[in-house]
């Protein structure tokens, strides 16, 4: 099957895995750097356990701000959980089509962003999404197995630091399970007058919390848990600007 097919089945029997955790059903770009320091990742969830399925786009500036785009209240989306590691959150209309196969479009009128990226098989994810396929669901929630697959897949992708498991800016424990992957071969994006140039590797590696943003383009599909959220123990904050003072 190819990225694009994998997407489509998602869209149309979106399923959220058994738990009680805070779940979450899709597939996304995990991360994107340019050489200029920009840096785009993008989730798309049609399966959400706290509200509607969302489309979020993630924007690094090269001085280090982060602003993120949903189509969902910040608060139901990607910034419950990282917004007081982002400087802006912003509600506004994405859209996503697959013109091929292997190729992803994102646009953001309202931000003039858009975004497409190629993406292809290699020795490594071929490797990698093998091991995904014959691992046992139990395993895929075990913290020291996912630690051992992250250091194994971060240096086989020449993707840097990978971090699937960990506390997320807002304090809440996360796990990602990236069950099928694919390199980006070739991307292109802008945002506004700004073309944000070839991909590249960052001098300094980003990172959310303890999630770390690739080093190499990489497009997955998987799904994620966060705890449940805790008053007394997480941020309501939906981002830098935003008042933390309300309820989620």
């Amino acid at each position: 099957m190819e990225p694009r097919d994998y997407a489509e089945r998602v869209e149309r029997a979106p399923e959220l895995p058994p738990g009680s955790d805070e779940r979450f059903q899709g597939y996304g770009v995990m991360g994107e750097p340019f050489a200029s320091g920009h840096v785009l990742a993008m989730r798309r969830f049609p399966a959400s356990s706290v509200g509607a399925g969302y489309t979020s786009v993630w924007h690094r500036e090269p001085a280090g701000g982060w602003t993120f785009y949903a189509d969902t209240a910040p608060l139901r989306a990607c910034t419950r959980y990282f917004g007081s590691d982002v400087q802006r959150a912003v509600e506004c209309q994405i859209d996503v089509s697959w013109p091929g196969p292997r190729t992803l479009h994102i646009s953001i009128e309202s931000a003039a962003l858009t975004w497409e990226a190629e993406f292809a098989p290699s020795f490594a994810t071929r490797m990698l999404n093998t091991m995904a396929r014959l691992m046992p669901d139990p395993l895929w929630k075990d913290r020291r197995v996912l630690s051992l697959m992250a250091a194994i897949a971060g240096p086989a992708l020449r993707a840097g630091r990978l971090g699937v498991h960990g506390r997320a800016p807002n304090g809440q424990q996360f796990s990602a399970n990236p069950m099928v992957l694919w390199t980006i071969v070739r991307g292109t994006a802008s945002l506004g007058e700004t073309d944000l140039g070839p991909p590249g590797r960052l001098a300094r590696q980003a990172r959310l919390g303890d999630f770390w943003i690739p080093q190499r383009g990489l497009f997955t599909v998987g799904r994620a848990f966060f705890e449940p959220f805790d008053p007394a123990r997480h941020l309501a904050v939906a981002s830098r600007e935003a008042s933390p003072a309300r309820p989620i």
